[in-house]
């Protein structure tokens, strides 16, 4: 028996990277999910449906969770991981630029919380997984809107579990270094390079390593774990 043994999982951003990687993992511990992207191009294999979801919009999200208590009566995990990345100073920030990632990055986070937390309350158990960033406790060179986002999410997942925890619904915050993925791979390898030289392992993480954290706050193994950021960065903030 898995860690996720029969749970209805919610998981956005699903169809590469950190995203398809919780999914594969939540579905090799038994879990079933619900994977809420933009686009399906990935592989999920029969535990999981794929639900096509712009996270900035409420419409979308009313109708989406609908779609999953019709279909299980119930949602035991939501993972909010859509996300996107910018990395311009202020000085240099475009209000339309600006809008954007807190559409994506935080209203998309805070809209996922609103629509599925009112059944973790219903029944009285739920377990809620954000993914922040570093760069949602640390300032990093550019990069303002993300960080103002990222620490948004840090500090809106402190929120949550502190409101809910009378609920038996738990609330934590991950927080990814640098990770080899399609988004980071397609950038500059210079600017690639200055992240991981920076970080005291000299390496890039594995959208796996981010995963396998993902599943231990999921899981009734971390029933005693609110309110928490989980750091999985190769030392990059312990500096």
């Amino acid at each position: 028996m898995g860690q996720l043994d029969k749970k209805i999982a919610i998981v956005t951003g699903s169809n590469q990277g950190i995203g398809l990687a919780i999914v594969q993992q939540f579905v090799e511990q038994g879990a079933k999910v619900y994977a809420f992207d933009i686009k399906e191009t990935a592989a999920y294999g029969s535990e999981v449906t794929f639900i096509k979801v712009d996270v900035s919009k409420e419409e979308e999200w009313i109708s989406s969770v609908k779609q999953v208590i019709d279909a299980e009566e119930r949602i035991d995990i939501l993972v909010n991981n859509a996300g996107v990345i910018d990395y311009t100073p202020i000085h240099e920030l475009t209000m339309e630029r600006w809008h954007y990632l807190i559409a994506v990055d935080q209203t998309g986070v805070m809209l996922g919380m609103k629509h599925v937390i009112p059944h973790m309350v219903q029944q009285n158990a739920g377990s809620i997984i954000n993914t922040s960033s570093i760069w949602g406790i640390v300032g990093a060179d550019g990069v303002a809107a993300y960080n103002a986002v990222k620490g948004a999410v840090w500090i809106l997942t402190k929120n949550a579990a502190v409101t809910y925890a009378k609920h038996n619904v738990r609330a934590n915050s991950v927080h990814p270094g640098f990770i080899s993925t399609p988004l980071t791979d397609a950038q500059a390898e210079d600017l690639n390079k200055i992240v991981i030289d920076a970080t005291p392992m000299k390496r890039a993480g594995k959208p796996e390593e981010i995963a396998a954290g993902v599943v231990f706050l999921a899981s009734d193994g971390a029933s005693y774990v609110t309110g928490a950021e989980l750091v999985i960065d190769g030392g990059y903030v312990a500096q």
